[in-house]
């Protein structure tokens, strides 16, 4: 400050009349509070303790403005500031480090979603503090939360987040957008979101349920697929999905199809209850011999077997090439090869499509498989 603060400071401030003056005076006051020496800090701030409880608003509005992030503001000033109408409380909610996750969390539930939105905006929100959010069922302030990066979510978090709000745009889209999900939130997010879309498509006159039900397996399978990125996620994706259910015949299959060895090796160790590394030893046993055991033992259906075992085969002479649209490639010259493994047991398909390979696999008759 340019002059050191006097009682009679304190006086005239009080003494004004006017709600400008009085805002102007607030909000040089707190910009310089940081500044003072401690006996002017102490004035300053018995100042601020008149002004929060000031008619005016536009005086509460400049000290939450100017107060927001000054970490020596005392907790009492900040916590009035917190709880005062959105106009004023906003900023203080938004950035002061001066609340405490207590107090933040004893606003998210007593006060406006204006509020909890500003909480929820914070650079870093606790996960106690996230918790709360998410008790309050605010969508916008879910919402919100959902896409602030800095704000820790869990994973039983965000699992519940999927039960709870996967029917909800608002927050379903922020939450699917969001880094670093993981695989198992993200598949148990296609999973809601596809049963949402089921429904729409069951009211469709031109679509039977076992339609429906086929179009959202198939684009639900593949999008699964493309998830993971490294053995560890696949690991844990296909332990999610053998524990809700979803580690089907199909998905097994369209793995080896697109080339995902991994995934496949997982899934069929997995369904077979052995480790990984044994069930890989089985898969490419040189005397094909262990795969045949491993594939009865992982309870897979008959009518598989002679697509799988092609399929491993072909990986062998075939690999990614690295250019545009390499995987989509990789699965139509695989599927290619396995057709001709029919092809020698007199079956004819009429083109080389997973989804019509995968049809008419399980159009099959046991007969025709040597079962």
């Amino acid at each position: 400050m340019d002059e050191k603060l006097k009682e009679e400071d304190v006086a005239r401030l009080l003494a004004d009349p006017s709600g400008d003056a009085r805002a102007e005076i607030a909000a040089k006051l707190a910009a310089q509070h940081q500044r003072l020496s401690e006996k002017e800090r102490r004035l300053a701030e018995d100042i601020f303790r008149v002004m929060v409880r000031d008619a005016e608003i536009r005086v509460r509005q400049a000290l939450s403005r100017q107060l927001k992030e000054n970490p020596l503001v005392p907790h009492d000033v900040a916590i009035a500031l917190a709880r005062d109408v959105a106009d004023v409380a906003v900023p203080m909610l938004q950035y002061s480090d001066v609340l405490s996750d207590e107090d933040l969390i004893e606003i998210v539930k007593s006060q406006s979603s204006d509020k909890r939105q500003a909480v929820a905006r914070r650079p870093h929100v606790s996960a106690s503090v996230a918790g709360a959010l998410v008790e309050s069922r605010d969508t916008d302030a879910v919402a919100t939360l959902v896409a602030n990066e800095g704000a820790d979510l869990t994973e039983p978090l965000l699992q519940r987040l999927v039960d709870e709000f996967a029917a909800s745009d608002t927050v379903g889209e922020p939450l699917a957008a969001r880094r670093n999900l993981p695989v198992t939130v993200a598949e148990r997010l296609m999973a809601r979101v596809s049963e949402n879309i089921r429904a729409h498509l069951m009211a469709r006159p031109d679509l039977t349920p076992e339609m429906a039900t086929a179009m959202l397996i198939q684009a639900r399978e593949l999008a699964v697929l493309g998830l993971t990125d490294s053995e560890t996620d696949v690991l844990r994706l296909v332990e999610h999905l053998h524990r809700n259910g979803r580690l089907t015949p199909s998905i097994v299959l369209r793995a080896v199809c697109m080339g995902d060895m991994t995934f496949f090796e997982a899934a069929v160790a997995r369904l077979a209850s052995i480790k990984v590394e044994n069930a890989r030893s089985l898969i490419h046993d040189a005397g094909k011999r262990g795969f045949e055991a491993l594939f009865d033992k992982a309870g897979l259906p008959r009518k598989f077997f002679q697509a799988m075992r092609a399929a491993i085969d072909v990986s062998y002479a075939m690999e990614y090439d690295g250019g545009p649209n390499d995987r989509e490639r990789f699965s139509r010259r695989m599927i290619e090869r396995i057709l001709t493994q029919y092809g020698d047991l007199g079956v004819d398909f009429a083109n080389d499509d997973l989804e019509y390979l995968l049809a008419k696999l399980n159009q099959l008759p046991a007969t025709m498989l040597g079962e």
